[in-house]
This record gives C-alpha cells, structure tokens and sequence, in this order.
C-alpha cells in the first residue's frame, strides 16, 4: 500500500468525503458446524435469523449480565464475523473459547488477515455506488470482502491483498482511527473497551437503543438481568456524549465529575474517547437522570469543561428485536 495515513484534527469540519483506516478494531471468526447456534447462546443479538445482507449490534455478557464485548455481528461468506475493539477482542476471545470446547464451533482472531476501512461524508454513497455499483443493503459482498452499510456511514471489511488496489485507487488522504472514532462517538455508539469489561449491563451503554438486544430470542449468557432490568426498571444509568475541553491528556481511565451545590462529585465512566489538543470528545456512562444541562469535568482538572451532546436516538420506546 503506498497511500499514507494522515492525522487531521478530528474536530474540523467534515470533508464530503472521508476514508479511515480502522486499526483500532478487531474480527472474530465464528465458523463450525454449531458455530452460530453457539454465539447464538452466547450474546444478546439474535444470530440464528442474521441474512447474508444484514449486520446487528450485539454484546456478549458474564452471567451476571454485564457486558464482556458490544460488537457488530455479520457474514463474510459461511463464517460468523464480530467487529469490536482490539483490546476487547483479545479479552473476550478466551471467555467465549472456554464454552466453545463443547461445540463443533471455532472462534479465530483473524485481524491480521483484513483490512477495515470506513468511508464517511457526504459523498460517501456516491464513491461507494461507483466503486462497487449500487449499494442500498445493510451488507453487500465485494470482491474479497463485504460492505457494510450504516446509515450515511460504510465500513468496508476486505482480504488484505484485494484492499491493495482498493487503498491505491483513493486520492483523498486516509485518516487515522480517530476520525472514525468521533463519528461513532459521535453516533453514540457503545464501543466498550477491555478495561470496563464486567462493569455494565447492556442498557446501561444504550445497546437496546441500537437494536443490540432481542428480547423475544431464547436464552443466552446473563439473559435473566437484561430482561428483568427492561420489564421491571431498576436501570439507574445510560450513554451520553460529552464535548469541550480539557488541558490533560484522556485516557479511559480517567474520572469525570459533576457540578453539584457547594462543589463537585466523581461521576462516570468514559467508554469511548478521542482528543486534538485541549479539545476532547467521548461516549460516557452517567446516572441516567443527569440533566442535559449538567456541568461536568475532568476530576482533578478544574479549567476543563464538558458538556452533554443530544444522543442521535431515543432511550424511549426501544423496539423489540
């Protein structure tokens, strides 16, 4: 590949068209003769009626019903394929592969064998439509590879030796994985990394809002919490994005805090993070009644400054799946 990655501001304005490698994500293939009944038992997605043209969020639970993996579930010819952050990729392979000995079911980490590239902006549909002719499937097979439509958005899953040409035939620069990562943030996308394994239940990151969650499938690993918190309540959190500023460098680990009378108090959890500078962008898990003019920082920053962004969909009436 000749064509060279560039590093823009991820805040400036969005060009028609955007291309970004995505390095910081992972795959997963699922093959076998039980392969599919197995992740089907596994996660909250219904993987038994996935079509060929179609992808569906999901997550992969403890027995407690919190969250190991989210991750985009499709095919790539006969085998199962799950998109999800490198890290958490790594973490959650061994937890599936322990229960996977009792199935005819492979699980491989085959990311150095792909290449994922996302195309954004205005344009997208256009460049898509004259690369790979007319494109309106949720998946589309392409040589070597699969095109996944998400809304304006597309994430192109290919071999690495027919992503060559592919790379070489596009003038524009290719950006970084933030760029694609302040799209998704932006987009509310619960992109939960191995450090926040085991700490939330699916709807505290929104998965039911994307159709991540099938309450009408049979069961799979922590079904009885997911279902009693949707049909009973008791869920006391949610996904927000925050936008500003702040003078020290993020990481998921760091704490945000909230403006209370008298002061400030800890608060939260980032689950997703991108940072140009003093300008930050990140999904957050945050008590589900914080007013969307709550003021919030980083802890221990007291110049920083945060505020929270409309979510792109609605917490309310999710659909069943």
């Amino acid at each position: 590949m000749t064509q060279s990655v560039s590093q823009p501001s991820w805040n400036a304005s969005e060009p028609q068209l955007t291309f970004a490698i995505l390095s910081h994500m992972g795959l997963m293939s699922v093959t076998g003769e039980q392969g599919r009944s197995f992740i089907h038992g596994q996660v909250t997605t219904d993987i038994s009626s996935l079509e060929k043209h179609q992808w569906n969020w999901g997550a992969h639970c403890d027995p407690k019903g919190k969250m190991l993996a989210s991750f985009r579930a499709f095919s790539v010819e006969d085998a199962l394929f799950m998109m999800m952050p490198l890290d958490t990729l790594a973490a959650d392979l061994p937890q599936l592969a322990k229960y996977a000995v009792f199935s005819k079911a492979d699980l491989v980490d085959v990311t150095a064998d792909w290449t994922i590239l996302g195309v954004a902006g205005e344009k997208a549909q256009e460049w898509v439509n004259n690369y790979f002719g007319e494109v309106s499937q949720p998946v589309t097979e392409i040589p070597g590879g699969v095109l996944l439509k998400d809304g304006a958005r597309f994430i192109i899953v290919i071999e690495k030796a027919p992503s060559v040409p592919l790379i070489n035939s596009i003038s524009e620069p290719i950006q970084d994985a933030s760029v694609w990562q302040a799209l998704e943030i932006q987009a509310g996308l619960p992109n939960l990394g191995a450090s926040h394994q085991g700490q939330f239940v699916p709807q505290m990151c929104n998965v039911q809002a994307i159709d991540g969650i099938s309450f009408q499938k049979g069961c799979y690993m922590g079904q009885e919490t997911i279902a009693r918190m949707k049909y009973r309540g008791g869920n006391k959190r949610a996904l927000y994005i925050l936008s500003g500023t702040s003078s020290q460098p993020l990481t998921l680990e760091s704490r945000l805090e909230l403006a209370i009378e008298g002061g400030f108090k800890k608060v939260g959890a980032i689950i997703e993070m991108v940072q140009a500078g003093d300008q930050v962008l990140l999904t957050a898990v945050l008590p589900n009644d914080t007013e969307n003019s709550a003021v919030l920082r980083v802890a221990d920053d007291e110049h920083s400054s945060l505020t929270i962004q409309p979510l792109p969909y609605s917490l309310e009436d999710a659909p069943l799946v």
